[in-house]
């Protein structure tokens, strides 16, 4: 099939389809007249190449799965150098979820203070001769 199709078919264009030859992860095969040919595999591989990009994997990571298709594996991910890149991206994973924990208890215990101020202020507003409670938000104060 021409680069076109193949675009079609993957879901992709022809220009990423190019960048991925320049890359080395799409095969450069010419036929007579110099067209860019392709088959089946490299629907497969470029499949692949979206699911884990999907998953948030950058391009450079891909790059062992194409291998482990390429070798004639039936699946990209049942050779070593890709279980590996597998563990890594799960440890990336790991350390991103602990950072957005550790925001997510910094933004609640914010709130939970913001709100203890409010109580506050709103109790104070009940004494005569207490604050009026202001409100920032658009510039107007009640």
């Amino acid at each position: 099939m021409r680069i076109g199709e193949l675009a079609a078919r993957a879901g992709t264009t022809t220009r990423t389809l190019r960048y991925y030859e320049a890359r080395g992860l799409l095969p450069a095969r010419r036929d007579d007249k110099g067209h860019r040919t392709y088959d089946e595999d490299d629907v497969r591989l470029l499949r692949q190449i979206r699911t884990l990009q999907d998953f948030g994997f950058d391009l450079e990571e891909t790059r062992p799965f194409v291998e482990c298709l390429r070798a004639g594996h039936p699946e990209g991910d049942s050779c070593p150098a890709s279980l590996a890149v597998y563990r890594r991206k799960l440890d990336e994973l790991d350390a991103l979820v602990g950072q957005l924990r550790a925001v997510r208890e910094s933004v609640a215990e914010q709130l939970r203070r913001a709100e203890r101020a409010r109580d506050e202020l709103a109790a104070e507003a009940q004494v005569p001769g207490g604050p009026e409670p202001a409100c920032e938000l658009g510039g107007a104060t009640r």
